[in-house]
This record gives structure tokens, sequence and C-alpha cells, in this order.
């Protein structure tokens, strides 16, 4: 039987002339947007891989990330970072007609219209929001869509509430400045107000509110160098497991901690973290695992512990950029300074003592992705390409790197 490998599947086409920094699948639309150096984020299709649209002339320097907000009908709106300090958020009505879902027919008539039938003035620069003194480095839609996290080279955190009252108005609701260093990244967890951050200062931070006032409710030390990158594990994500029995108990002892996040770092390596339980706390899963709408269950009291579950087995020789973690597989995947890109698989361990316990493995390394360029993000998202055999739940890996090339991958097990 063959090992499990990654395969090249397509090229993201024409590629950026310069470095890109990040890839932000929609969370609908078979689409995805890319940010890049030369102050552009480009719209790629997925069903055909050509570039669909341009989205120039709203930021004086390289856009550093982007993030799509959800739970949108009709409309796409994409909320932009920069190194200009400055956060811009796009609007344009999709054409693309009832499609909800990254699969299926449908989206192919629409998707492989000519690039040129893609207006660029289709996507209109609603409002800049300025607040941050330099760089900003990383942004994140919470679940609701209501509330905007970025953050920056100016060691602070900005939340930004959405008023959604039609004159593109928003509300800075909290600054946070408790890092000591540069903040590399901001994630929503993907069901609770609860927001998490890495830093250069080797610290993980969680954030949350608490009587309408947002504070530190845990900081996680633990990393020997700067944390590039978190992701957090989907509400409904399991490990591999051997029987219904073991799911249900893997559910029960999940109840209370909720979602793990995952890290990487300078120091070469990607960990897994959990939430310690309080006593006399209700499930905070329960609800938004079964109805899909976001939690606002909090733990009782203001701090929380959180501790260092995995660290996955070594696979880098450099710095580790970005991690990613499937909600819908529970495979990780990671990549960095040294391009190569690492697929992790989770197990539980054969066992009858509880609770029960996993082990990951390295189920797929691509050495030199991206040749010898370093690879910035990595990110999961649903195939659709008429070529998909997997159905609509299956996956491929967006990479994305400093030669201005984005590639997508499918994983053959």
């Amino acid at each position: 039987m063959a090992k499990p490998h990654l395969s090249h599947l397509a090229d993201l086409t024409p590629a950026s002339p310069e470095r890109t920094w990040l890839t932000a699948p929609h969370p609908t639309l078979p689409i995805v947007a890319t940010c890049s150096s030369d102050k552009t984020v480009r719209i790629y299709s997925l069903t055909n891989f050509k570039l669909l649209s341009t989205i120039s002339d709203g930021h004086k320097r390289s856009v550093r990330t982007c993030a799509w907000k959800p739970h949108l009908q009709g409309e796409s709106v994409l909320a932009t970072g920069s190194f200009d300090a400055t956060v811009g958020i796009w609007r344009r009505w999709d054409k693309y007609g009832n499609e909800t879902n990254h699969t299926g027919a449908a989206a192919d008539n629409d998707m492989t219209e000519d690039a040129s039938d893609e207006e660029e003035k289709e996507w209109r620069f609603a409002v800049l929001l300025d607040g941050h003194d330099s760089e900003v480095k990383s942004l994140s839609w919470s679940a609701s869509g209501m509330l905007l996290a970025t953050c920056s080279r100016d060691k602070s955190i900005w939340i930004w509430e959405d008023l959604d009252d039609g004159d593109d108005n928003f509300e800075t609701v909290a600054v946070m400045q408790e890092h000591d260093g540069d903040v590399k990244c901001v994630a929503w967890h993907p069901a609770e107000e609860c927001l998490a951050s890495g830093s250069y200062d080797d610290t993980i931070r969680v954030w949350r509110e608490d009587l309408d006032d947002w504070g530190q409710v845990a900081c996680i030390r633990g990393h020997g160098g700067t944390v590039w990158f978190l992701d957090w594990e989907g509400v409904e994500t399991t490990p591999i497991l051997s029987s219904a029995e073991q799911r249900d108990q893997w559910r029960e002892q999940r109840a209370l901690s909720g979602s793990r996040l995952i890290s990487c770092s300078d120091d070469q390596t990607v960990r897994v973290w959990t939430r310690q339980p309080k006593e006399g706390q209700q499930p905070a899963m329960s609800s938004s695992a079964m109805t899909g709408i976001p939690s606002i269950i909090r733990p009782t009291g203001s701090d929380e512990t959180w501790e260092e579950e995995a660290v996955l087995p070594h696979a880098h020789e450099l710095a580790v950029y970005a991690v990613a973690w499937s909600r819908q597989t529970g495979l990780a995947a990671s990549a960095g300074a040294d391009g190569r890109i690492v697929i992790y698989e989770e197990r539980v361990v054969a066992s009858t003592e509880a609770p029960l316990r996993t082990e990951w493995s390295v189920l797929a390394v691509v050495d030199g992705a991206h040749g010898i360029y370093e690879i910035n993000h990595v990110v999961w998202t649903k195939r659709a390409d008429r070529n998909a055999e997997g159905g609509a739940d299956e996956e491929v890996l967006v990479s994305t790197a400093d030669d201005g090339s984005v590639k997508v991958w499918t994983l053959q097990r």
C-alpha cells in the first residue's frame, strides 16, 4: 500500500510578482483571497485556479493579512491589514448566484468566466480603520461576524465592532496592550467570543469579555521563540478513533475543556494546548456543536489555566511560520522558513483507561514545496474543481510563499 503523500494539484495563476503572505478561503464561495507585498489582494477561483479580480489602490504598503466576514448572503466583505498600519474593509455584491458551498456544477458556469468580466470597480473600499501605530500583522473575524480583531507591530490588539447600520460604521470596543512584543497573530474561537494571540514575546494570550470590558484570561508560556501563528480545533473535530464508544468518551471528556489551540514558533516546534476545566463549569461546546450558533457561555471566573498537551513530532529545521488545523478531518499542517510542508495525524492510543490519550505522527512531508522559497502560510479548504473525487467534503491544502506563488495540494491516502 502506498504511503500517504501530498500531491501538487495546481498553481493559482497568474502569480503575484512579489511575496505573497497569506491566502484566505471564502466561507461559502469557491474562491480565495491572497494578499501580497505588491499592495494588492488577488481573488482566485478554486474551480479553475485562475485569477478573477485584483483589489488595489487601498493600501500604501504591503498587504500582510486578509479575512472574509462570515454569515453573509449575497454580499462578500473582506478585511485587509497592511504594513501601512491601516485596516481596509471591502464590499462586493456576489455575482455567483445563490452558491452556498464550495462544490457543485452550479459554480462552474460563473466561476470560469473570463477574468475580464470581473471588474475591479465591483469591489468597494467601504471604510478605513485607523488606530494602530505600526504594521498590521494579522486580523480575524469572530464566529458571529460582528467583531474584528487586529494586531500589530505596535504590541497592541484592537477589537472593532461592525455596527451593521448600513453606513459602514465600526466602533472600537477594546485595545489590549499586555504583550511585550510585536503581536504576530490573532485567531477567534470557532464558536465562542474568545480570542487567542501570539507574539514576538514568545507567549500565547487568551482574551475574553467580562462585564463589557475585554481582558486577558490566560498567558500561555512554553515556546522558546516567537509564536508566529495559531489555529483552533473545530468544535466537533475528533482524532482517529476505533469505535463509537471511544467517540462518545472523547466528546464527554472534551465537553468541559472545549476547543484546543495549536501553535507554531521560531523554536521550530508545533504544540497543542488545552484549557483545564473549572469546578462547577458547564459544558462549553454543547449548544454550539448542536446548532452551529456561536456560544456565549463563558467559564466562571476570569482566569483560565491552559496546559501543553502535546509537542508534535519534530519535522522542521527552521522557524515554523504557519499551522492549520482542519476542522473537518482533524489533520494538521505546518510550513515555514525551510520550505517544507508537513501533515500530522492524531490518533487515540489503544487503551481502556480514562481519560483517553492521543498521539500525533507525521503523515506526509513535502520538501522544497515552493522550490528554494520560504512558505508563509498554509490553510485547508474544500475542493471545488471538476476533478474532485471525494465529493463535497474533500479538502485541499493551499500554500503561500515568498516567490509570489500560491499552490494547491491534495492528500493522497
